[in-house]
Parts: structure tokens; C-alpha cells; sequence
């Protein structure tokens, strides 16, 4: 493998499964989270396996020369043109997002037997509303993130790079972009952090939302990145800012955070009652794509390391499951109810250690207090009885978990 990629297994392994069925592929993700590198290891694949390089058609909207592109007459008009033949075409549209009315443009492609499609979006919105709502039930979405613990480590070992999991694991906290993977030191990881960042909040939040006070928005950003892990109320975190002398409103809060998860910077976990198997409307948590870029905007925050951990482990039960929510019992929280496409259930908690007895019952408590058989799981940071079983609860090393298949 060419060491300038990282050979994302299972986003291909999505690509091959869909590969010539009608239905259109799409995949979103944050930026510069490797989707266009996904698209360019796809082609190759689909070159090798003899489809004529003619018959394979990119268009990056992000890319100055398809400016006029964004038109979707012209687009239409242009993609129409290349694929009249009646043997099978393959088009990739990146960042489509751009293009005004792309599901007009994307619906009529899918109306023509000869052409297969492939697109991706830097944000949630752009398959929100009307657009979903046009588009339903003819796509199928793969939700892309930056790379996963185990990519990070295999592709190290692959170009024979060495250490142990645990200073792998204190690197990848530094980022988990690909292009990370390339950078020599950390002050040229922070100044392309720093530049990804600014790109994201200008682009995909400040520019939507037609944002007048930029630094009360970037006030919102750093306290959501201060508090992930933690229960959020939108009514407190407007007071909080009001009181270090922010003027906003709750409307506005509320706008700016949906334009921050639409950016796809910030996930949100909902809560989730697990006897009354329903979501709940009060608090939720919020996690960042990256610990990287929480680090780059709060470079004093160092201490809370237990939620870091935590972050790190619901981006990896995204990967893994369908739905992840924040658990709630009658009395206790449960870091993690995840669900499967089966809507099978597993429970995880985290924390850094739990080689204190008080720390290990407390953890427990939470999980003891589920009365039904879905797995349940105690992750941490201990080396000491990292596989321990507290009647039916396994207590699985983080690192190892992160790596496991």
C-alpha cells in the first residue's frame, strides 16, 4: 500500500457492498476526514478491475475549475454529455454541497440505468429537510470520521514505524486527521489544526449561519469543548456566557450549536432511559471529531483526562454501532447505551482507573442497577486486572478495546 494513504478497510469494504446497485452512495463527514482520499482508493479498485478510466467521472466542487459547475444546468448538462454510452459510468461529486439544488441534479442521475453515484458532503445539513426528504429511501449513507485507534496503529506498523499501544495511544491524542500521520512535529500538526479549524468555523458555520458576532460564537465552541463528557442545558450555558459578558440569547445559543453539529466538528449523545427504553428532552452531552482540536482551542485544559478517554470511546461506538446514546437509570447515569442494527443493546462505562475500591464500586453501581441480559462493560486506562468480571461486567483495558477487530 502506498504510504501516502491509510487504507480505510471498512469505508471500502462499504463502497464494494453498494458498488453497481441502485442506489445512491453518499458520504459525509467533517472535513479533511479522508473522504476524498476514500474516493480516490475506490477508483483505483474500480480501475483494476478493469472499468475503463473514460467511465469514471470526478468533479471536486471545492476545486477552482469546476467553479462553474455549481450550476446545476451545467452539471447536469456536462455529466449527461460524458456518459452516453449505455455501458455503466461511475460518478464522484465531492463536496457537493456547493452545487445549488444538487438534489435535483442527484435525482436525475439516479433516473439512468448506466450510471452509478457516488457523493460526499462536509456537512449534516445538506441532507437535512426537503433534501432527505426528496432523496428518501435512494441513498444510503456512510458516515465517515477521522481515523479510528486501530487505522492509526496499523498503518504505523505497515510502514514500520514502532512503539508500544500506549505511546501510540498518547500520539493519536494529538490527532486522528490522516494527515497527521504526515506531519514532523507538533508544532506543524497544530498549524494545520489550526487552519482546519478556522476553514470549519468560517465555511461551515460563520458563512451558513450569517454569523454577526464571531467571537460569541467561538464562545459557544470552547465551552462545548470545555464541558464534553458532561451534561449540557442550554438555559445554563447561556447564562454562563452571559455572565462572562457575552450578550446572546437562548435562540441564539440553540442556533449556534445546531450549526456546530451540522459542521460535523461536535457530535451530540441523547439521553436515553433505559427501563422506559425512550429518549429523554432534558441534557445532553456533546463530544469533539478530534481531542486534537479541543486541545489547539483549550491548551490549559489538561486535567480532565477521564473525559478525553471517554470522547475517545464514543467516537470509537460510532464506528461500531448504529445509535449511541447517554443511559439513565432511576437513580444513576451509564456513560454509554449503544444499539446495534439489530437493535441489540451493549452498556459501557469509563473511566481512567478503578483500582480503588471506592472508584470500582461506584463505576459498577450504574451497570449492577440494569436488571436485563445485554452485555455490559467497564473500560479503563488499568493494566492491573484489566479483564476482570464483576458478575457478568467486563472490565476491558481501553487501548486494547480500541483495537480490538
Amino acid at each position: 500500500m502506498n504510504a501516502k494513504y491509510v487504507k480505510r478497510e471498512s469505508y471500502l469494504n462499504f463502497l464494494q457492498r453498494h458498488k453497481d446497485k441502485p442506489i445512491i452512495k453518499v458520504v459525509s463527514g467533517v472535513r479533511r476526514s479522508g473522504k476524498s482520499t476514500l474516493f480516490l482508493l475506490f477508483k483505483q479498485e474500480l480501475i483494476d478491475s478493469g472499468v475503463p478510466e473514460n467511465h469514471i467521472i470526478s468533479v471536486n466542487f471545492e476545486n477552482m475549475a469546476f467553479d462553474e459547475l455549481r450550476d446545476p444546468q451545467k452539471l447536469y448538462r456536462y455529466l449527461k454529455k460524458l456518459t452516453a454510452e449505455k455501458s455503466m459510468y461511475y460518478i464522484f461529486l465531492d463536496e457537493i454541497q456547493h452545487v445549488q439544488e444538487f438534489e435535483r441534479v442527484v435525482d436525475s442521475l439516479f433516473l439512468e440505468d448506466n450510471i452509478d453515484l457516488y457523493i460526499t458532503g462536509s456537512n449534516a445539513y445538506f441532507l437535512s429537510g426537503e433534501i432527505a426528504t426528496l432523496l428518501s429511501g435512494r441513498y444510503v449513507e456512510l458516515a465517515m470520521l477521522p481515523l479510528s485507534f486501530q487505522e492509526y496503529v496499523n498503518w504505523h506498523k505497515q510502514n514500520d514505524r514502532y512503539k508500544t499501544d500506549e505511546a501510540f495511544f498518547n500520539d493519536y491524542l494529538k490527532s486522528s486527521f490522516p494527515y497527521a500521520l504526515f506531519t514532523d512535529n507538533d508544532q506543524e500538526l497544530l498549524e494545520y489544526l489550526q487552519g482546519l479549524y478556522s476553514t470549519v468555523v468560517l465555511n461551515d458555520i460563520i458563512t451558513r449561519l450569517s454569523v454577526q458576532d464571531v467571537q460569541v460564537l467561538e464562545k459557544v465552541l470552547a465551552t462545548l469543548f470545555s464541558t464534553i463528557g458532561s451534561l449540557v442545558n442550554t438555559n445554563k450555558l447561556t447564562n454562563t456566557l452571559k455572565s462572562a459578558g457575552a450578550a446572546i440569547s437562548n435562540k441564539t445559543v440553540e442556533k449556534y450549536i445546531a450549526g456546530i453539529l451540522d459542521s460535523l466538528i461536535m457530535y451530540r449523545a441523547e439521553r436515553y432511559d433505559i427501563h422506559g427504553r425512550q429518549l429523554l428532552n432534558s441534557q445532553e452531552k456533546y463530544y469533539v471529531v478530534d481531542i486534537g482540536l479541543r486541545q489547539l482551542i483549550l491548551r490549559d485544559h489538561r486535567e480532565d483526562f477521564g473525559h478525553i478517554v471517554e470522547n475517545i470511546v464514543y467516537l470509537e461506538l460510532l464506528r461500531r454501532y448504529q445509535k449511541v446514546y447517554v443511559g439513565k437509570t432511576k437513580k444513576y447515569e451509564v456513560d454509554f447505551v449503544a444499539i446495534n442494527d439489530q437493535q441489540e443493546i451493549t452498556y459501557y462505562q469509563v473511566a481512567l482507573t478503578a483500582l480503588d475500591e471506592q472508584v470500582l464500586t461506584r463505576e459498577l453501581r450504574s451497570l449492577q442497577s440494569i436488571d436485563d441480559q445485554y452485555p455490559k462493560y467497564l473500560l479503563t486506562l488499568d493494566q492491573l486486572n484489566k479483564t476482570a468480571n464483576y458478575d457478568g461486567i467486563k472490565k476491558m483495558n481501553v487501548i486494547d478495546w480500541l483495537l480490538q477487530a
